[in-house]
């Protein structure tokens, strides 16, 4: 394509420009309007500049992989309601066996989320996770936030739909989901246990230290402090209640009936410590301290009136003061307390709180039926992505089915989608369309296609380096959508296989291509900004921390990753 007139040509650059700034920078102090709004002053400057007409501005916008950017989006909102995450995090800590076999599950399980739900999405979900995790260890969070982040972004790189610049490559270049994910998978596997093995050798030493024993003196306090058990309660027998009850009928009615009215009573406490003794541990200690502090009162009062009753009267007053029901622990457990002396008064006491049981459970197995239905209808998702449909549309019909499955008003669901993502994809086809037109992207690659043929070890390692520069200088979405076309057509003219390749190369570099700075990918800055901000366990991720990993891990990855792409 030839340079455009001098006038687009400066103009374009300018409009070009100040989207890059934006992008790169988005909170630059002469204009903080940040990314989105950065992308859309490009957009309306190609236009306001006439290097772009308005129709030629629309028709830039790629309206397939903005669905399929709704419709990952919709279905990750749905899969974090659905506790998937959760669960994912949990298997960080499950039978944990020590910082390193912490630090490789935390690359794998983070390159496979990326892999099936977007990098971008799992960094935000799984970022404090991590930082748990390593605070219950008494372990540095960095080498973790490092392992999350850079193997998030290599395991993006293996699906389609593992992050917004491979959505672009799916799209133009119409390779299948299967394709893809066949001819990346091998590079991402050998990848993140590579990118895992040099953290473990950057942070060997950092690992071996022991962690920090926990003072006993703590331990004992929070012991001491720990709210009492049933069994303290229960061990509370017949002995004290008697000489309290002693005392308190001395005091009130020193006849001799009372002395009788005291041993009734005492048997009665007896067969109430038998029954406390069936009651499951884990009842709720508030509703225990209620029917305990009842029973005080109403033995009280019983024992103030024992002259002014009969010995029947005083025995029925007593059984029926003595009665209670422990309330439901979560609507789980149901437990008689104190005064139910027979099985009778226990089925009773059941039968009465039945009603609360068929209540809660329905509510929990409907929870557990949805949360089954959002897993499938995910799984039917990739499994038509495999098989070769529209990927645009398969997410859409996904993310619609999970709306009209919940069965209730999606606007909540649907405020969590990244409008300003789309907003930002919007701006930025329009602006690098009209970049496109100004020749200068064309002219450059004129110069570097006769050395980045990749037909030949040379050329691969060169258009890598090229690619590599651009994606952290220009970001790798953009600059996907600036060489994408260029490389496949030069690798059309030697085979139609070379171009897949070339399209499966692009995807690889661009995507690793963020691990070499903390501003390379977009994921990167989410770790960072997660692990600030978290409550209580918040950690400062550093710029040259994080390139201090970030340049070897890049160009080795890269590098090996290049030999398996296929």
């Amino acid at each position: 394509m030839a340079m455009a007139s001098t006038v687009k040509v400066v103009l374009g650059s300018i409009a070009f420009g100040i989207f890059w700034i934006m992008a790169v920078f988005p909170s630059v102090p002469c204009l903080p309007i940040g990314r989105t709004a950065g992308s859309l002053l490009g957009a309306m400057l190609m236009v306001v500049f006439k290097v772009l007409s308005p129709d030629q501005a629309y028709d830039a916008i790629d309206l397939p992989i903005l669905g399929l950017l709704f419709g990952t989006m919709v279905v990750s909102v749905y899969l974090e309601r659905a506790d998937m995450f959760k669960y994912l995090g949990k298997v960080l800590s499950w039978k944990s066996r020590g910082a390193k076999d912490l630090l490789c599950r935390i690359c794998f399980i983070s390159a496979v989320s990326s892999a099936l739900f977007t990098n971008d999405t799992s960094c935000v979900v799984l970022t404090e996770f991590v930082l748990k995790v390593a605070r219950q260890h008494n372990l540095p969070p960095h080498p973790f936030l490092l392992a999350l982040a850079t193997s998030s972004n290599i395991g993006s790189a293996a699906t389609p739909i593992g992050n917004p610049q491979n959505l672009v490559i799916a799209v133009q270049s119409k390779i299948s989901f299967g394709r893809f994910l066949v001819g990346v998978l091998p590079a991402m596997l050998v990848g993140v246990c590579v990118n895992a093995v040099l953290l473990l050798c950057m942070y060997w030493r950092l690992f071996s230290i022991k962690k920090v024993e926990e003072d006993p003196a703590l331990e004992v306090a929070a012991v001491e402090a720990a709210p009492a058990p049933l069994s303290h309660l229960s061990s509370m027998g017949s002995q004290d209640w008697s000489s309290k009850l002693e005392n308190l009928n001395f005091q009130n009615s020193p006849s001799v009936n009372t002395t009788t009215n005291v041993e009734r009573l005492r048997n009665r406490l007896s067969s109430s410590e038998t029954e406390i003794h069936r009651v499951p541990s884990d009842a709720m200690e508030g509703s225990i301290g209620r029917s305990s502090n009842d029973g005080q009162k109403d033995v009280a009062i019983d024992v103030g009136g024992s002259q002014k009753r009969n010995d029947q009267e005083s025995i029925n007053s007593n059984n029926n003061s003595n009665n209670a029901v422990i309330s439901v622990h979560n609507s789980k457990r149901i437990a008689s307390a104190n005064g139910l002396s027979d099985t009778c008064s226990l089925r009773s006491a059941d039968q009465a709180l039945r009603p609360i049981t068929s209540i809660c459970y329905p509510k929990k197995w409907k929870r557990v039926v949805w949360k089954a239905c959002v897993y499938l209808v995910t799984v039917g998702m990739l499994v038509a992505l495999l098989l070769g449909l529209d990927m645009s549309w398969t997410a859409i019909t996904a993310a619609l089915a999970l709306v009209v499955l919940d069965f209730q008003d999606a606007e909540q669901c649907l405020e969590k989608v990244s409008y300003s993502l789309l907003i930002f994809f919007c701006g930025m086809f329009i602006t690098v369309d009209g970049f496109n037109k100004t020749g200068i992207p064309s002219t450059l690659w004129d110069l570097i296609e006769p050395h980045a043929k990749i037909d030949r070890a040379s050329g691969i390692a060169i258009l890598a380096l090229v690619i590599l520069g651009l994606s952290n200088l220009a970001s790798n979405v953009p600059t996907v959508l600036l060489l994408g076309g260029r490389v496949a057509a030069s690798a059309a003219n030697i085979s139609a296989a070379e171009e897949k390749k070339a399209w499966l190369i692009l995807a690889w570099v661009s995507t690793v291509a963020g691990n070499l700075s903390l501003l390379g990918s977009a994921a990167n800055l989410i770790v960072c900004e997660q692990a600030r901000r978290a409550p209580q366990l918040g950690y400062n991720l550093s710029f040259w921390r994080h390139l201090k990993f970030g340049i070897p891990s890049t160009l080795i990855v890269t590098a090996i990753g290049l030999t398996l792409i296929r």
